[in-house]
Order: structure tokens, then C-alpha cells, then sequence
């Protein structure tokens, strides 16, 4: 039964987007928080959301106006906590859904952090690198009213990078007057990032990938790996399942579809990228023109690693995998979270499956105020350790209620945050 939501007048019901699968899947879960569903509201309105105008001088002379959006969504549990998005498509309600899904997966982890997210509606490849800095301060200073390191800690997401950290956190830091290197995470091990930040969300897919094998009875060593992006997700993630013996049989990225059912030389595939932005071209596998054939590619595991919405009542029929991981945020439409349940598919929410990256990033977060920084090692093995035991208990709970993991995942997150804001009450 659908439920119809009220809908907040800055969006409107035909353009709710994202936020509206967001808000059938608190709906879902509902049901499972006893008590504390008189407190459920609290996770279907953002706190605090900042529109911003983000003006800039053009290299030609001109101005340009970019909308820019920073949401927190909760800080009940913590300091808000999420990604900034360069992306033409970024909509308020998309970022809105984005930092409820933080809230949830920060609190699914147990790391003591709210949910945040940012982004500015732009194509960063259309701008110079001096534009890209310029547009990227602007927006830092925008929004500094609202964030720093007890605040809420920007991250870096679709199209922004450790340099983008950089000039965020020193824009931050001038304004001011003090180097805050914890402002944001995802910087460079110069200005107080943290080992394996930048391949841990892949490698986080790998490890509860490695997980739910187990519990699927799935040899990793000889499965069919297919991947949707082939960014600092997914192409992470694929190199570890081809180094521990998978074969990786499809990538798709935003140009094109590769495929070869012996499996892609994972490493070559990624020097080609390097050197030409696209797997389009590569000679060791057969691009497919027809980009709906990969979700039909015979494969294991397939692993969305791109943008929200992929997987739909038009595609999830035609999957066969036998596991999904989640790489990227909300790719799953929650009906078709319903074709893949009655097909016996398993899929691995984002809130779990991606959330390698936001436990890097407190370690950095950790690191950064005790001015004392840790091994790469010592992170990976923290990083495994807490995605296995957050797995495990989302898959026992799984198990206990009868429901898939993506409500079990909302189960734990949502009674961790509720629990928190009741304890908290209300001021005043």
C-alpha cells in the first residue's frame, strides 16, 4: 500500500524524485520501531537546508550563477556528515534523499555522525580548472555558516575529489583564521587526510561482497562480477574482486558498455580509462551499444557504483544476478527492491554496502583532532572489522524479522536514531 505523504511546498508531488523513495522506505520500516514510531516524523524532515547562489567570474570575463544546496538532514546522533556533488542534475530533492540516506548509514555503522549532503547543479567538465577553484570556494563560503568540524564534515562524492577537499578546507580555514583541517575528509595525506580514504568505499563493497557471498554459498573465486560506473567505487571494487580470483565480465560507465564473459583484464581496463576518461574503445572486451543489455549480462554479483534510480520495474526483471551491491546511493527504486525479493536476488543496501567511506572518512575525522595518524594497514583492518560485525547484525536482524536487509539495515539505523532524539527531547 503506497502512503501519500504531505508534501513540503519547495517540492511537488509529480517532482518529489528521490526523497519520495526515501519516504516509502521509512514507510516500510515503520511498522518495526514499536514505540518509537510517534518519533518517525523526525526522519522524513530534513533540519536544516541552505539554497545558495554561487556567482562567478568566467575565465572570458563573464559572470555565471551556479544553485548550490548544503542539507542536513539529522544530527541527533552527531555532527552532520556527507558528500558535495558537482553534477548538472543535482536537484534539491536529490540532495535532500541523499542526506537522509547519510543519517541512515552513519547510523546503521554506528559512527556518531548525523546525515548531511551538499552538491551545485553544474557540469564541472565545462569549466577550467581556475573556474572549477573559483566556483568551488564560492560555494565553501556560502555554506560556512553552516558546517565545520563540529558542525557537520563535508566528504568528497560524484565529481569532486581531494583537491576539491583542499580549497574547501582552505577556504574555510581563512575565513577563519585558523587551519581547520577537520572540516572536511577526503583531502590529501598532506593536509591531514587519512590512508586509504580514497579506495575505501570500493573496498568496502568488496568486503560485504565477500560477506554475503558466504551466506549465499558463493565461491568469490570464478564469479561473474558485473559493475555500473567505474569511478573511485566501482573500479576499486572491481579490481579487489578480480585480485581475489572473480572474473569481471561487464562495466558500464556514463559513454559505454564493455563486456567479455572470460572476464576484463581489470588493470588494463583501468589504464585505458586513465588515458582516455571512458572504457569506450577498450580493445580487450566488446562494447555493446545498447546500454539496457547490461543489466541483462549473465553475472553473480552485479554492482550499480553510479547514481541513484538505475535499477527500475523496467530493468529488474531482466537481471540475473544472484547478489547486488549497492555502490551507489538509493539505485534501487522500491519497486523494484520487490521484483528482485520475489526473484530471490539479495541485494545489499547502500546504507550498508557503500559505507566504506564514511568509516574512513571519521578515521580521518579522529585523526585530524588527535593530530595522530595511523597506518594504512591499521585503517583497512579497522574499516573490514566494522563493516563485517555492521553486516552481520543487519543479517541476523534480517533473519529474525523476516524482512529483507534493507529494511533490517533501516531497522537498526532508525531505532539508533530515534532512540537518541528521544532521549534528547525537545528544545525547548
Amino acid at each position: 500500500m503506497t502512503i501519500k505523504h504531505e508534501v513540503p511546498s519547495y517540492l511537488t508531488q509529480h517532482g518529489i524524485g528521490p526523497w519520495g523513495d526515501y519516504l516509502e522506505q521509512i514507510d516500510r520500516v515503520t511498522p518495526y520501531l514499536g514505540n518509537l514510531a510517534r518519533w518517525v516524523e523526525t526522519m522524513k524532515r530534513p533540519k536544516r537546508m541552505l539554497i545558495v547562489d554561487v556567482p562567478i567570474e568566467r575565465d572570458d570575463g563573464t559572470i555565471a550563477h551556479f544553485e548550490g544546496y548544503r542539507v542536513q538532514h539529522n544530527t541527533s546522533r552527531g555532527p552532520g556528515k556527507g558528500g558535495v556533488r558537482f553534477h548538472q542534475d543535482v536537484t534539491l530533492s536529490e540532495v535532500m534523499a541523499l542526506s537522509a540516506w547519510m543519517t541512515v548509514k552513519n547510523a546503521a555503522v554506528n559512527v556518531p555522525y548525523g546525515g548531511a549532503k551538499g552538491g551545485i547543479r553544474v557540469d564541472p567538465k565545462t569549466l577550467s580548472q581556475g573556474e572549477l577553484q573559483r566556483m568551488t570556494r564560492r560555494y565553501t563560503s556560502e555554506i560556512g555558516i553552516i558546517i565545520g568540524p563540529n558542525k557537520d564534515i563535508p566528504a568528497p562524492d560524484v565529481n569532486t575529489n581531494e583537491q576539491i577537499m583542499a580549497w574547501m578546507m582552505d577556504t574555510y580555514s581563512m575565513n577563519q583564521g585558523s587551519t581547520a583541517s577537520g572540516v572536511v575528509t577526503g583531502k590529501p595525506i598532506s593536509l591531514g587526510g587519512s590512508l586509504g580514504r580514497r579506495e575505501a568505499t570500493g573496498r568496502g563493497v568488496f568486503v560485504v561482497g565477500c560477506e554475503a557471498a558466504v551466506k549465499r554459498g558463493l565461491d568469490i573465486h570464478g564469479a561473474k562480477v558485473a559493475v555500473q560506473g567505474f569511478g573511485n567505487v566501482g573500479g576499486i571494487a572491481a579490481r579487489l574482486f578480480s585480485e581475489a580470483g572473480a572474473k569481471v565480465v561487464a562495466v558500464q560507465d556514463h559513454i559505454s558498455t564493455v563486456v567479455r564473459s572470460s572476464g576484463l583484464d581489470v588493470a588494463a581496463l583501468q589504464a585505458h580509462v586513465n588515458e582516455t576518461g571512458s572504457v569506450a574503445g577498450f580493445k580487450g572486451g566488446e562494447e555493446i551499444s545498447d546500454r539496457a543489455q547490461f543489466w541483462a549480462v549473465d553475472c553473480d554479483i552485479l554492482v550499480p557504483a553510479a547514481l541513484e534510480q538505475q535499477i527500475t520495474v523496467e530493468n529488474a526483471p531482466t537481471i540475473r544476478a544472484k547478489i547486488i551491491l549497492e555502490g551507489a546511493n538509493g539505485p534501487t527504486s522500491p519497486a523494484a527492491d520487490d521484483i528482485l525479493h520475489e526473484k530471490g536476488v539479495l541485494v545489499v543496501p547502500d546504507v550498508i554496502a557503500n559505507a566504506g567511506g564514511v568509516t574512513v572518512s571519521y578515521f580521518e575525522w579522529v585523526q585530524d583532532f588527535s593530530s595522530f595518524f595511523w597506518t594504512e594497514d591499521e585503517i583497512n583492518l579497522r574499516l573490514t572489522r566494522i563493516m563485517r560485525e555492521a553486516f552481520t547484525a543487519v543479517w541476523q536482524l534480517a533473519e529474525e524479522k523476516k524482512v529483507s536487509l534493507r529494511t533490517a539495515a533501516f531497522i537498526v539505523a532508525c531505532t539508533r536514531v530515534l532512540q537518541a532524539r528521544e532521549m534528547r527531547g525537545l528544545y525547548p
